[in-house]
């Protein structure tokens, strides 16, 4: 039985994005690189990080270019030409993305730490590991959903993969997403039960574009396994992912912030070489998951 939980503010307002002219590499290494203070131990950053100024004048590349085949369509034809589009990108390893996150979640406050999802700590890049306290990747579609492990593919695409404490990322395991449940008491505005995990409000756009980015990236072309978000929770093992009406709504109630569109800028530039679409448009997910 889920236990309800007291109501909290949530942004209701819906704002598109539309991807801005792009602007040369030399902003975005300029912010990557601002000088760390002497002392990197781990400190409470603001509860929504903001990209910096520099990195803001990077952004998508124009629709007509990278989206040009996806334009104008709607539904299951969205879909399809996303899914051509975004797979053509660059793989990494699962020891590289140790490094990729220290690049693409680094705060933007303290260039010598990266910014955990859930708990929304600012902690030392170095600081990463499997002990308590420590960060570790969290994969936000759970590999177990699919049974993709952590081999090169799914299992290592950084547009799903984030920093996040090692006992935070135990508790959430490999639930689904929902609304619900006891609040977790390392990482606060965050609810879990026994079949579901909901992220804090600051991410809760996030945690729903990268789950159906993966629904779109992995189509079962390819050797790897065929993702598809579904409405219930306790998917077990299949390659599904749920709950979708609750994921939908959270697109809408946190539209992306800076931080999210340069983490998927850095992707994009310096890792896989391809983007996350609902970040970039996030209108298309109610245009695919009408």
């Amino acid at each position: 039985m889920r236990a309800p939980h007291a109501p909290r503010n949530r942004r209701a307002t819906r704002v598109t994005w539309r991807p801005l002219a792009l602007a040369g590499s030399a902003a975005l290494l300029a912010a990557l690189t601002v000088q760390a203070p002497a002392d990197a131990t781990p400190t409470a950053p603001p509860t929504s990080p903001q990209a910096p100024a520099q990195a803001q004048a990077q952004a998508a590349p124009n629709d007509d270019e990278y989206y040009k085949d996806a334009i104008g369509k709607t539904g299951p034809e969205l879909k399809t030409a996303l899914h051509g589009i975004i797979k053509e990108g660059d793989q990494l390893s699962y020891d590289q993305v140790w490094d990729a996150l220290k690049v693409t979640d680094q705060d933007p406050a303290n260039s010598a730490n990266v910014v955990l999802l859930y708990s929304g700590r600012s902690q030392s890049k170095d600081d990463n590991g499997g002990d308590a306290d420590q960060w570790n990747r969290e994969h936000v579609w759970a590999k177990s959903h699919g049974d993709f492990g952590t081999g090169t593919g799914p299992g290592t695409d950084v547009h799903h993969l984030r920093p996040t404490d090692v006992s935070v990322n135990s508790t959430r395991g490999s639930k689904d997403f929902d609304e619900g449940g006891e609040e977790v008491g390392e990482a606060p505005g965050n609810f879990t039960d026994d079949d579901s995990w909901e992220p804090r409000d600051e991410v809760k756009g996030d945690v729903a574009r990268m789950v159906l980015y993966m629904a779109v990236r992995y189509e079962g072309d390819d050797s790897f396994p065929d993702l598809e978000p579904n409405n219930k929770v306790d998917n077990g093992s299949a390659p599904a992912m749920g709950r979708l009406s609750v994921m939908k709504k959270w697109n809408e109630q946190d539209p992306p912030s800076d931080f999210e569109k340069n983490r998927n800028q850095v992707i994009f530039d310096k890792f896989q070489h391809n983007r996350n679409p609902f970040i970039d448009h996030p209108e298309w997910v109610d245009d695919i998951w009408s």
